[in-house]
């Protein structure tokens, strides 16, 4: 798979259907697939690390060397076993039913197997120090019923690309920073004959696009624990969402446009604005032909904007006498000459303190890192998100051409039957 694939796929929270088997069928058959902790019997001298491909040039190149620290430094054996993401959900589901997990395993979904006792917490593996440094917003989205359980190794987040050139042409001088100011730049770009915004709801990865609009109109997924996929505050965002498209101020048929989609018709020049991420940053820099910059996605009444942030997780599962060694893993690749390296050479952004600080040395991701603390994710801390994501990446296009309230009230129902 493709760097700008799988960057693509971590900003969506990956393949739908492949999560939902790693998601919501991982604890199926596995009740015992953790079997005790490390606090007796044999320590283990070796663990396995089953890790995602984010890039054929970086990734196993990073793990191997990693395993030759690891054993040079604490004397464990590290099998590394890197898998592409067309294939990683179902080969590590296949393994925890059989009770054979990985002791680590890099996924983008972990709640599930938290919920049935799989995983290891934070206090049983995690130095204290790793704890701290980690920002805030990944802790909360990794903690499961009070507990910490989801690490972070790497992270991404969305701000609004605009074509400077058409910007220019239709007599805008600044990015919008509230939604009316979009609605107007939108309609001035489609006076110059191109597409005022790209908006994509089709079915690859329309939960973040709107994510990222409803985060900016004080709406959320859940709210005080309850599921709020129909709250006022979000059938206003999609109503509005829908306005735009209903004005032709969006490309046709936004309900059938996914996020490969909306990129190249940015890439292409035709599109005003786009919501997008430091990948595509570099596919338009290596491109050449379009001139672009990037600014904070406008909040509705111009407010702080807010940003919609993906992670995926290095979390640990329990198996007898493999603690100590799980946690020399952790003690490692949060130390700050591994997990910053290892971001930088797949091009995605800290989870760190320590890591803002290091990235600050790019002009190009400041507008990232300015919003990556106050980020704001899908609520992956619910085993039954994947679920009701996929309804949500299947249905919520729908209200391009039905009604906003209708869609969102049936997703309601979805989310408050457990998908």
């Amino acid at each position: 798979m493709s760097t700008t694939r799988r960057q693509m796929m971590l900003v969506g929270a990956a393949a739908t259907g492949a999560l939902v088997l790693s998601a919501c069928g991982g604890g199926t058959g596995a009740g015992n697939a953790g079997g005790d902790s490390g606090d007796g019997g044999d320590k283990a001298t070796s663990i396995t690390l089953m890790a995602a491909e984010y890039s054929k040039d970086n990734t196993k190149a990073f793990w191997d060397a990693f395993a030759k620290e690891y054993k040079s430094k604490y004397g464990y054996t590290l099998n590394v076993n890197v898998v592409s993401w067309d294939n990683i959900d179902q080969q590590s589901s296949t393994m925890i039913q059989n009770n054979q997990p990985p002791d680590i395993l890099n996924l983008n979904a972990y709640a599930s197997y938290a919920k049935d006792g799989l995983l290891y917490g934070a206090d049983d593996v995690l130095p204290s120090e790793v704890k701290s440094d980690i920002l805030p917003t990944f802790v909360k989205y990794g903690t499961y019923d009070g507990t910490f359980y989801g690490f972070p190794d790497l992270s991404s987040a969305r701000a609004l690309f605009y074509n400077t050139d058409l910007f220019a042409k239709a007599g805008i001088s600044a990015p919008p920073t509230t939604w009316a100011e979009l609605e107007a730049d939108a309609q001035k770009v489609k006076a110059t004959g191109n597409t005022g915004y790209a908006m994509p709801l089709g079915p690859e990865e329309s939960q973040g696009e709107f994510s990222m609009w409803l985060f900016n109109n004080g709406g959320d997924w859940k709210a005080d624990g309850k599921w709020a996929v129909n709250s006022e505050k979000n059938v206003e965002t999609l109503t509005f969402m829908k306005k735009l498209a209903d004005a032709g101020l969006t490309q046709s048929n936004p309900a059938r446009t996914n996020r490969a989609d909306a990129f190249d018709l940015f890439k292409s020049g035709k599109a005003g604005m786009v919501v997008g991420f430091s990948p595509l940053a570099g596919d338009l820099d290596k491109d050449g032909t379009v001139k672009y910059a990037v600014a904070p996605f406008p909040s509705n009444d111009g407010s702080e904007s807010k940003t919609f942030g993906v992670t995926d997780y290095l979390m640990a599962f329990k198996k007898k006498g493999n603690q100590d060694a799980v946690k020399a893993f952790y003690e490692l690749y949060y130390s700050k000459d591994q997990i910053n390296t290892f971001i930088e050479k797949e091009g995605f952004l800290p989870v760190t303190t320590s890591g803002l600080e290091y990235f600050q040395k790019d002009d190009k991701l400041k507008v990232y890192l300015d919003t990556l603390p106050n980020a704001r994710l899908t609520p992956t801390d619910d085993p039954t998100w994947d679920k009701i994501k996929l309804a949500v990446q299947q249905n919520l296009g729908g209200a391009m051409t039905g009604d906003p309230k209708a869609v969102l009230d049936k997703l309601q129902q979805t989310a408050e039957n457990g998908g």
